[in-house]
Order: structure tokens, then sequence, then C-alpha cells
């Protein structure tokens, strides 16, 4: 439909609502209290017959959209939508007047109504409401999409998501779906003892990941402060303050760019455990999104882009090295512990190494960015990567065994990263140590090195009890729960350049 069919849709509308407010008719009525819903009724009455159902006389009052019309002499049909599905209404002169039929069959698509009746069969079965009452509560303004075509425009359907969710039965079920996995996982967190809690989103001192911040600027206190990348920081404080197990689900904001997988808003569940570590808290992350999978989709079986992956089984286990050997197998051990051929190799795959942050990275570090390259992607059925380098890792205890790793892990379904979380560093001087480390090299031109945050060290001082935490990524749980190719389309309102 062109712009100018729009405008004079739109225009013609105006007319309408015009007419109303001139007959002092309510326009835009309040005191609106539907009775029942669409799905619920039909799955109750379905079944029923035309005979029961005429015997049992139930009256309904209904409310919603008008998703279709069709006017017969002197019955009309209209399809009504609420936020649970669609019903059909039954519209004729005997019910609802001679008066009040005419002035109905000038009604728009998209215009919201309220009805009133009782529930029948028509002869095809279908079930509807013969109404006795029936008024316009919202006039609609603007056309709805094309039935046939729809609304088809990602662009559009990111900006104008009111409409996606008028149109797209898919799109509301994809954020009812991410509703449910939310009650859900905060009901399995309940269950396991932990305390939902809520931390500052302000930071003067931005931490917990490495990552570049939104800055803003706090008039009062006369001072920048920082929109949170993460709230690690400030959820083991509560470990320091006595709490157990803690967790918080809420946003995080992370200045970089928009991808299929990246939106620099984005929800994150954070969780804290004293006296566990990285392998409790491996286990606990794969029972929450197998218990998350059942709860949602009724199968730990899930299917996301044509291939099935399976959340039933246990959850693999890799290095860094392990899982760059299996996908590539041109590579040998013996590659990956030579630093100038891993810069060699890097290069091939169009990483500059002379840039930051590898431009002085160490082995470690040069051994994680070529897995991004040649595993990360391929990484289909749950995966866990684990023992990170400790240059790369500044917030994890490093192991026992071997202290150039430390003990944490990533978790990758689909080729793309789903949770990261380690046995916490608890000494506060080996984190002094680190976090100094990071202030070397964002001097140096690394932008997402961390910052020296000297109370979080106090904090270590008065004493952290050996935990374990993680953070798993929510938007991107809900693309694989809901079979969605990009994360725009589980964020119900995502970053978009503005429009002119």
């Amino acid at each position: 439909m062109s712009t100018s069919d729009d405008n004079q849709i739109i225009a013609e509308r105006r007319a309408k609502l015009a007419a109303l407010r001139e007959r002092n008719a309510p326009a835009f009525p309040n005191g609106v209290r539907p009775t029942h819903h669409a799905a619920p009724l039909l799955e109750r009455f379905e079944s029923h017959t035309r005979e029961t159902l005429e015997s049992e006389k139930v009256s309904v009052c209904l409310a919603g959209r008008i998703m279709l019309k069709r006017v017969q002499g002197k019955a009309s049909f209209l399809t009504l939508q609420d936020s649970t599905g669609r019903l059909q209404l039954y519209i004729n002169d005997d019910g609802v007047g001679v008066e009040a039929h005419e002035e109905i069959k000038h009604w728009d698509l998209g215009d919201i109504i309220e009805a009133k009746g009782e529930l029948f069969k028509t002869m095809k079965g279908e079930l509807s409401v013969r109404c006795s009452a029936i008024r316009m509560i919202t006039k609609s303004l603007r056309p709805l999409p094309d039935k046939f075509h729809g609304l088809s425009d990602m662009e559009i359907r990111y900006r104008q998501r009111y409409i996606d969710l008028v149109v797209n039965p898919d799109s509301r079920r994809v954020f009812t779906t991410r509703s449910k996995a939310l009650t859900s996982l905060r009901g399995f967190m309940s269950e396991h003892g932990f305390l939902e809690v809520e931390t500052p989103m302000l930071h003067a001192i931005p931490g917990g990941a490495a990552a570049k911040p939104f800055v803003t600027h706090h008039n009062a206190l006369h001072q920048d402060m920082f929109l949170r990348i993460a709230p690690e920081l400030y959820l083991k404080r509560l470990l320091v303050g006595g709490f157990e197990r803690v967790y918080e689900v809420n946003r995080n904001f992370r200045n970089e760019g928009l991808s299929p997988r990246h939106n620099p808003e984005f929800t994150m569940m954070e969780f804290y455990a004293a006296y566990t570590d990285y392998a409790w808290i491996m286990d606990f992350t794969e029972s929450i999104l197998r218990h998350l999978a059942v709860a949602t989709t009724g199968s730990a079986q899930l299917s996301y882009a044509g291939q099935t992956v399976d959340l039933e089984k246990p959850f693999e286990r890799l290095t860094i090295e392990q899982a760059i050997v299996r996908h590539d197998p041109s590579i040998s051990n013996e590659m990956l512990h030579d630093a100038t051929w891993l810069r060699q190799r890097l290069g091939k795959h169009g990483v500059d190494c002379t840039k930051s942050p590898l431009s002085h990275a160490g082995l470690g570090a040069l051994q994680l960015a070529l897995f991004e390259e040649v595993a990360e992607s391929k990484l289909w059925n749950p995966t866990f990567i684990i023992d990170y380098p400790v240059e790369v890792s500044p917030l994890a205890r490093a192991s026992d065994r071997d202290p150039t790793i430390t003990e944490r892990f990533e978790l990758f379904i689909t080729g793309r990263e789903i949770a990261n979380g380690f046995s916490e560093l608890n000494d506060p001087e080996d984190q002094a140590a680190r976090f100094h480390a990071q202030v070397a090299a964002k001097k140096a031109g690394d932008e997402e090195a961390m910052f020296f945050d000297a109370d979080y060290i106090r904090a270590l001082e008065v004493g952290m009890p050996p935990a374990g935490g993680c953070g798993i990524g929510i938007d991107r749980l809900v693309m694989l729960l809901t079979d969605s190719p990009s994360i725009r389309d589980v964020i119900l309102f995502p970053a978009l350049r503005r429009e002119e």
C-alpha cells in the first residue's frame, strides 16, 4: 500500500472520528470490563454441539480488535482478536438493532470494540458470539498491514513492534515464551535457595566484564557515571556481606556494534553461590537450561534453524586447544604453543594482531582468538569450553594444577556463547595485581580493559568465601527456545538508528 493510499485511509478514519464527536458519542469510552477471553472459550466450548450450546445459553463479554469484517445484507461477521486469540462475532438487526448494526458496517479493521452476547455455533460449526450489544471503545486511525502480505519488512517490525504484535501471532508467541521462561527461571532459582537482589545500574567505576561502557554525567555529583556492563562486582560484595546464594535478572549495557547476536542493551541473569566452584556451577547451569527448555517447550530436545539441539544429554566439556584441534584437524597442539605461528594463522583469518588487544597478547589470548575464528561457530550442541587463560580472565581463580589457566568456562550452543562462569577469585592481593594489569592494558589502547576498583579490593580484604558464579544471556537463550534467528526478534524494542 502506498503512502498516498495510507494518507487517504487516515483522512477517512479521522472523518469518522470527527462524526462521532459531533454526535457527542463517546469516542474513547472507559469502564470496559471484559469477563471472557477468546482462547479459553474456544478450548472449553469448541467440542460442544450446536444444540448443547443453545440449551446452556452461555453469556459472554469480550473486548479486542477487529481483524476481519464481512457484511452480508442483514448480517455481519467480525473477527475479534484479544490477547489470547480470535473469536467470530455475529451481528444482525434483531440482536443489536437496525441503527447500531448500520453503524457497525462502517467500522474499520483495527478498531477496538466491546461485544456482549451468547455463544453459539454456525451452520459450519464455528464457535461464535451472537451479539446483543456491541460498541466501539477505541477508533483506530491508521490502517493495519494488508492481511495477505502481513508485515514482512523487518525494519518496520522492529521499529513498530506494536503493529508486529497485532498482526503476527508468532511474535506474540515469542514474547509470551520469554515471559514464561523468566517466570520459570525465577522459580527454579528460588527452589535452590537463591535470593533475588537488585544492584546499581549507574556505576562510578564500570567493572565485571571486558567491554566498552556507555558514559553519562551526574549533575548533582559533578562526575561521570557509567551504565553498567555487568553486576558482578556488586553481587560478589553481597557474598562478602553474608548472603550465600544471590542472583539478579536485569539489563546490562555495552557500547558495541549491532548484529544478529548483539544489542547494546541486553538482559542477563548472574548468580553466585558460596562454597562452590566452576565444576558445580557448570552442573547447575546445565540443569537451569534443561529445566527451562522443558518448562517452555515441553522437551529438552529443541529444534533450531532446522537442526536438533539436544539439551538432554550431558553437555560436552573441551579445552580451547581441544576445540581448535577437533574443528580444524590441520592444526596440531605443537602449533598452538608457537606464538609466531598463531599470529600468522590469525592473519590468514583477517585478524590484525598488531592492534589492541592482541598487539601485546600472550599465548593464551592468541589461542582464544584462533578458537573464535575456527571453532566457536561449529559448537552446535551444548559445549562447555573450559580452562581459559589467566590473561583474559581477570576475575577468575587460577587453577591449582596450572597457574597460567583459570577455573573458567563459557557455554556455547548453536555456535554462540550463552553463558560465562568461573570459580571466583577471592584473594585480594591477586585481584589487585590483575586489576593493575588491566589498567596497563587500557593505557596501551585496550578500550575494553577493566578499571581498578579500590572498593571491591577493600571488600575482598574483609573476606569473601570461596564461590562460583555465572552469567547467562537471557536474550540468546530465548532465541534458542523460540527458534529465532536474531536477537532483535526476542527484544521487544531493540536498538535502532533514530528515524529521520
